[in-house]
């Protein structure tokens, strides 16, 4: 049962279809041949999966994101991050970065910060004379953090998995973010300095200006992780509130809302919230199937077996958890594998949420790996006639390598994560 569970969901996923058609499917073969479960059982745990207030987190952030991508944000985060180390060299690909940091922190979402900012910031860099090939790279890979910096969804999908506190994993991944950033704007830095001439020159008054104009936007994560570390609200409820922050910004404060956007933003979020929520449906039928068949615990005796130390299996877990980020969707990648580790972190005494978060970056990264990295067919729409070919070019791999270094970081100094959710307690 074990091998043909596995089998079949990987078979059917390259022949193309659907990831959570795909799981469904390799759950309810198996189960009908080798077992003599009811099939019934599979729409339980589809709606049981479906029944949760937590879930409701997904597509609540996705609206709020959209509201405030299509409210006038970004333009407005690129100029205030601009003011800060545009006059830097290489000072607009750090820019990408800083500002997809600060995007992060309001979608949730690496593609909607890969097309949020790289918009702005791609032609503008091709202008001041930076290469095509390295602004569209530079953009594509500034667009993982939008997935790290909370809020995140993937971080609500981990908690829900797992148990972890939300608001603890979205604070764990602030200072992993700012690492991030920092560890990739040095390539970005160095390319600047051989490369490129910087005009920018730094202003305070300029950094005051751009503030102000950006500051409805910084506010929004603030008052997420205030309300739910001040016992305000809970995470669900956070999201709630981001979306009505989102129409009073983008109404009433930047003026740049229509209703006709309101209607698209509506759309295309669930649309995105039915996709993923349907993966989450499927994997729960999935996950009844796996621990029927005893996998998580016989998968994680197996790991502990063959690693003699702590130090090896969070290697070994980096290096699988990359390889699965290249080649499966994020939130399917979670709900499937988080369960099988579950028990390795009781066993080995690692702290949930410093583990969500290392889970997070790593699945991350795996959206910028190619051949199948998300990120790279987003970017290489951000300019017309480009191909994912000119995304896929040293610069990535230069960028992943600078990423690979914070995740080390992130997975052998778990202060680093935990700092934060510490000190809120």
């Amino acid at each position: 049962m074990t091998y043909s569970l596995f089998l079949i969901f990987f078979a059917i996923a390259f022949l193309g279809v659907p990831i959570a058609v795909s799981l469904i499917a390799a759950s309810a073969i198996p189960l009908y041949f080798f077992t003599t479960t009811a099939m019934t059982v599979v729409p339980q745990r589809i709606f049981v999966a479906m029944d949760s207030f937590s879930l409701m987190a997904l597509p609540f952030f996705m609206i709020a994101g959209g509201l405030m991508v299509e409210g006038g944000v970004s333009k407005r985060l690129v100029d205030f991050a601009n003011s800060i180390v545009g006059s830097l060299p290489g000072g607009l690909a750090i820019v990408a970065f800083v500002a997809s940091a600060f995007m992060g922190a309001i979608s949730g979402s690496a593609t909607a910060t890969v097309i949020a900012i790289g918009s702005i910031v791609v032609p503008a860099m091709i202008e001041a004379g930076y290469d095509k090939r390295f602004a569209i790279t530079t953009c594509s890979t500034a667009g993982f953090l939008g997935t790290i910096i909370p809020p995140s969804i993937p971080m609500v999908t981990y908690s829900v998995t797992t148990g972890a506190s939300t608001g603890d994993v979205f604070t764990g991944g602030i200072i992993p973010g700012c690492i991030l950033v920092i560890l990739m704007s040095i390539w970005s830095y160095i390319y600047g300095k051989r490369h490129v001439k910087t005009t920018h020159v730094f202003s305070l008054a300029e950094v005051w200006r751009t503030f102000i104009k950006a500051i409805w936007s910084l506010l929004m994560p603030l008052i997420i992780l205030g309300g739910i570390y001040g016992g305000i609200f809970t995470p669900t409820e956070a999201a709630a509130v981001a979306c009505l922050y989102g129409l009073l910004v983008g109404f009433f404060i930047y003026r740049e809302l229509t209703w006709k956007k309101v209607y698209k933003i509506m759309k295309d979020s669930v649309v995105s919230a039915s996709m993923v929520m349907f993966i989450v449906a499927a994997a729960a039928v999935f996950g009844f199937v796996m621990t029927k068949a005893n996998i998580p615990t016989r998968m994680s005796n197996f790991i502990i077996e063959i690693c003699d130390s702590k130090v090896t299996l969070l290697l070994l877990i980096n290096l699988l958890l990359l390889f699965i980020g290249t080649f499966m969707e994020t939130n399917a990648a979670i709900l499937i594998v988080a369960p099988i580790f579950l028990p390795i972190c009781q066993n080995y005494d690692i702290n949930l949420v410093h583990f969500g978060v290392m889970m997070v970056v790593n699945l991350s990264i795996g959206m910028v790996t190619p051949p199948l990295g998300v990120n790279l067919f987003v970017g290489a729409r951000l300019v017309e006639g480009a191909t994912v070919k000119d995304v896929i070019n040293k610069h990535l791999f230069i960028y992943i390598g600078l990423a690979l270094i914070g995740l080390l970081l992130i997975t052998f100094i778990p202060e680093i994560v935990l700092f934060l959710p510490n000190l809120a307690k």
